[in-house]
């Protein structure tokens, strides 16, 4: 199972059909009509085609659609109930005798009961990745926040953030070829551009502030920024 906010491959026995893939973090292009042309014989006059409109969901349906992302995608309890809220709208409910309200985060929750969304991971493993990449702890909050991780799971994986934090900045130095890695030519205004890159970042204005300053060296030592 792959992160929802990337390409994704698909860690089960997939049941999707293509309609449930996500351009972006959730650009679900299922429900898109098709247009096809054929040409009639009375003057090429052009006619569409178009693919019969889903039915409305029901709470078996939607239950399906639930099952068949957390299949394809790795995912969060927000997220998740983002994406069946949006299934609902774009395809409406089937609001027939005895139909059940649509309660798509209580789908959700049940989802992460059953071991099938786990929020926490989700946090770990795109901390990590995001860090590896050179980004620091602010940008890493913002990426939970779109991704709907609440504060408990994300105060769960801070420490393990925090541990990185010089890892993650000189990561991003090292791309940028900033202070350790820069040649040492560089002028205040150059400083400054650079002090301001890596707080976009996400990195500490501190940590930033040393590293930028950092005379040019082969083996720069983490301890040398804690």
């Amino acid at each position: 199972m792959t992160d929802d906010s990337h390409s994704e491959s698909t860690a089960f026995p997939s049941s999707l059909d293509v309609g449930d893939q996500e351009n972006g973090a959730f650009d679900d292009r299922g429900d898109t009509k098709r247009r096809g042309k054929s040409w009639g014989k009375g003057g090429g006059k052009e006619r569409s085609r178009e693919r019969p409109a889903p039915k409305p969901l029901d709470a078996a349906a939607l239950e399906q659609l639930a099952l068949r992302y957390v299949e394809r995608f790795a995912t969060t309890r927000g997220r998740l109930t983002d994406y069946l809220m949006r299934k609902i709208r774009e395809r409406g409910w089937d609001g027939g005798t005895g139909a059940a309200l649509a309660e798509p985060g209580e789908l959700a929750q049940r989802m992460a009961d059953l071991g099938y969304v786990d929020d926490r991971a989700f946090a770990e493993q795109r901390a990590a990745a995001m860090q590896r990449r050179g980004l620091g702890a602010r940008r890493v909050a913002g990426a939970f926040r779109e991704a709907g991780i609440e504060e408990g799971d994300a105060e769960s994986v801070a420490p393990a953030i925090a541990d990185r934090a010089v890892e993650s900045a000189l990561a991003f130095a090292r791309r940028k070829r900033i202070g350790p890695y820069g040649s040492g030519d560089g002028d205040r205004k150059l400083h400054e551009k650079q002090l301001a890159a890596m707080l976009r970042a996400g990195h500490r204005f501190d940590l930033a502030r040393k590293i930028v300053a950092a005379p040019p060296s082969d083996t720069p030592e983490l301890m040398d920024f804690d």
